[in-house]
């Protein structure tokens, strides 16, 4: 069974991380998306809530499991019987870190490949921190995230805005 892990903070989840996951999807038996936490980041969502706004976001992708973890992704790849990493990029300045990422985690575990994959044209803008700094002022999201998480990461964003503006 190959196994894929799909790594990131998904905070919040956007239409092209969902183009990915479908994508990833249909190469691998399963994909297990990794809601990582990362201590350096405030995020907008907390964990629990990334995990289940992801775990709505891809309900309609049978082999798709939402998991999250802190610590080494390469361990927790590991625990999951996976050697294998999925990565999306959207430009070359993605490829860059991505890749230096990709080179350390081959440097510490040769057994663990990662696979980039390019998001389709029509995302290769949208940024899970553009999303938010549009919907702070009041933009359109509407497009670009999955349309059952579309109130609630607005209302999110407009919170978030209220609270900076006080």
């Amino acid at each position: 069974m190959k196994i894929a892990v799909c790594p990131g903070s998904f905070d919040p989840v956007t239409n092209g991380h969902v183009d990915i996951f479908e994508r990833a999807s249909s190469m691998y038996d399963r994909l297990i998306i990794a809601v990582f936490r990362n201590p350096g980041k405030n995020p907008l969502f907390n964990m629990e809530d990334r995990v289940r706004l992801l775990k709505q976001a891809t309900q309609h992708i049978p082999n798709v499991e939402v998991d999250s973890f802190s610590g080494l992704l390469t361990d927790f790849v590991l625990q999951k019987d996976s050697r294998i990493i999925v990565r999306g990029l959207r430009a070359l300045s993605d490829f860059e870190y991505e890749f230096q990422r990709a080179l350390l985690i081959k440097c510490v575990r040769p057994e663990i490949e990662t696979v980039f994959m390019m998001t389709s044209s029509e995302y290769s803008f949208v940024s899970s921190s553009g999303i938010k700094e549009l919907a702070q002022f009041g933009g359109d999201i509407s497009k670009l995230v999955p349309p059952m998480l579309y109130d609630e990461i607005t209302q999110r964003c407009r919170e978030l805005a209220a609270r900076k503006t006080l």
